[in-house]
């Protein structure tokens, strides 16, 4: 299963952005599919166009697609899933805990990182994000997965023996907002 969702950014100037991101359920894994100030139906179809290109590539096939009942999501962009054999689930009206996983990352995001930015503008939020789920995919910790991260092949950290021959190396992202470790070789 994957989840589509979006959420809004302010920024300095008090301009919002709309970010939309695809989740899929099983492995926590985000897409991140864009930001826009006006996300239409034509550019949200687009973005769902992009993602879809890289679906067959998936060694195991997604079947459904939970989205809310937002006009954004048309059915130009349900078509666009469905083509690629994808059921399309709906979320009930006021019920944001239908699509629980999608808006946790939304809080997750937010704590760990935008809360603790100025967004200056599109492409300023552009790498942010872009920055943040590579952290979020390749090393940031996750309870449903055993503390492992969504991809699994970028490496995780394993808590090393008491031995003080093990060192750890440390990666600051996002100007030290994000910290990321590895042991060292």
């Amino acid at each position: 299963m994957i989840a589509a969702d979006f959420f809004t950014v302010e920024t300095v100037r008090l301009k919002r952005l709309y970010v939309l991101f695809f989740i899929e359920l099983g492995s926590r894994r985000v897409h991140l599919a864009g930001c826009s100030a006006n996300p239409d139906s034509a550019w949200v179809t687009q973005q769902a166009r992009q993602l879809a290109w890289s679906l067959s590539q998936r060694p195991t096939p997604l079947h459904f697609l939970i989205h809310d009942r937002d006009s954004k999501f048309s059915r130009s962009f349900d078509a666009v899933f469905r083509s690629e054999r994808l059921e399309i689930i709906r979320t009930p009206v006021r019920a944001p805990q239908a699509n629980a996983i999608a808006e946790r990352f939304v809080r997750t995001a937010r704590a760990e990182c935008l809360d603790w930015l100025l967004t200056l503008g599109r492409r300023h939020l552009e790498q942010v994000l872009r920055v943040f789920v590579a952290h979020y995919n390749g090393h940031r910790p996750h309870r449903a997965l055993n503390l492992t991260p969504p991809d699994r092949a970028a490496g995780s950290l394993r808590a090393p023996n008491a031995s003080p021959l093990h060192k750890l190396r440390r990666t600051d992202r996002l100007g030290g907002l994000i910290h990321e470790y590895r042991l060292a070789a």
